[in-house]
């Protein structure tokens, strides 16, 4: 089928001394992208690390800064999070967006538990739930939930759920699963589906077959059936324009992890996928044979964690103008947009 949504994927990776630089970079990747006429942009979430550790404040600005894209979150991972604060960021932002917000969200204890625990929750750490739980809370929350009594006190007024309040947020909230426990549970409650490039190896170690089947047991379970949204995360390199320079690098990075693609990694068997590096032509021809690709419409290609801003603007602009169109893609911009990035 033809690709109905591009999107992509950053990291937004900054250096310590000088962190604005790198959150106006991110920025900058946004606007590009929607220059360039792509459906979505995402960004990553990090804590205690040199990348994006809000990722709604810096979507807020990115709302600001752009009219049409729309803008996600791939993803939050809620065991950092009280889901009801969280619902009242989520509403503000899409608000302001003018209801482009797309959150992504995943389930599990916080990454390095035991180092952040105390800092985290010093009164409540063994008792916390990291389960899917917090999620129903947060879905149901940005649904319109009723949580408090609605009344006033002298001139003041208090609703009885979570403001303000975006109707259509909640139908545009994404669970990011790699399991097919993940990918049942999302579709048994009317969520959007994330898969990326991570996945469990549950019943084969073929990555490619393993996406499939989650893509097709969360259709199975949803209300929309085979109509559900999913959107698949893989790294995709196109080269068509970058530098001999850039090439070498880009190769060198996908070689150095081609080796945690062969076999299921850890005690958990999370398979990765490869990294697709080369003409646009090639990696058209690689995306219509893998097997979970073929189950959907929408995408959201991750760039590489730790390239540099001109090589992030030389592959958005090669997957805009030579990947998309061989995917049967077709750029959502203005005809007067400019569609080049000089910046």
């Amino acid at each position: 089928m033809p690709l109905r949504k591009l999107g992509f994927l950053t990291i937004g990776l900054f250096d310590e001394a000088d962190p604005r630089r790198g959150h106006e970079s991110t920025l900058e990747v946004i606007q590009l992208g929607e220059r360039l006429g792509f459906d979505s942009a995402w960004v990553r979430h990090r804590h205690l690390q040199f990348g994006i550790s809000s990722p709604v404040a810096v979507l807020a600005a990115a709302t600001q800064r752009t009219s049409r894209i729309e803008l996600g979150t791939a993803v939050i991972p809620l065991g950092w999070e009280n889901p009801l604060r969280l619902a009242e960021d989520l509403a503000t932002v899409d608000i302001l967006s003018g209801g482009r917000l797309n959150p992504g969200v995943s389930v599990g204890p916080p990454m390095h538990y035991d180092r952040v625990k105390e800092a985290l929750y010093p009164d409540t750490a063994d008792a916390e739930d990291f389960g899917y739980e917090r999620v129903r809370r947060l879905v149901e929350l940005v649904r319109g939930k009723r949580v408090a009594e609605a009344g006033t006190e002298g001139f003041e007024a208090f609703s009885d759920r979570v403001q303000p309040h975006s109707p259509g947020l909640g139908r545009r909230m994404w669970y990011g699963g790699g399991s097919l426990a993940s990918a049942r549970w999302a579709g048994e409650h009317g969520m959007n589906f994330l898969t990326s490039s991570v996945v469990k190896a549950e019943e084969s170690e073929d990555f490619a077959e393993i996406q499939r089947s989650h893509i097709r047991a969360f259709r199975a379970r949803h209300p929309d059936g085979d109509q559900a949204r999913v959107s698949q995360g893989l790294v995709v390199i196109p080269t068509d324009s970058a530098t001999p320079s850039q090439r070498r690098r880009y190769e060198a990075y996908a070689e150095q992890r081609t080796p945690r693609t062969a076999t299921p990694q850890g005690p958990a068997r999370m398979m990765f996928a490869r990294d697709l590096v080369g003409p646009s032509e090639r990696i058209a021809e690689q995306l219509h044979a893998h097997a979970g690709y073929q189950e959907v419409d929408e995408v959201a290609f991750a760039l590489p964690f730790t390239f540099e801003h001109d090589d992030y603007v030389q592959i958005l602009t090669d997957i805009a103008t030579h990947l998309g169109p061989k995917l049967g893609w077709r750029r959502n911009v203005d005809p007067g947009a400019a569609t080049s990035y000089s910046g």
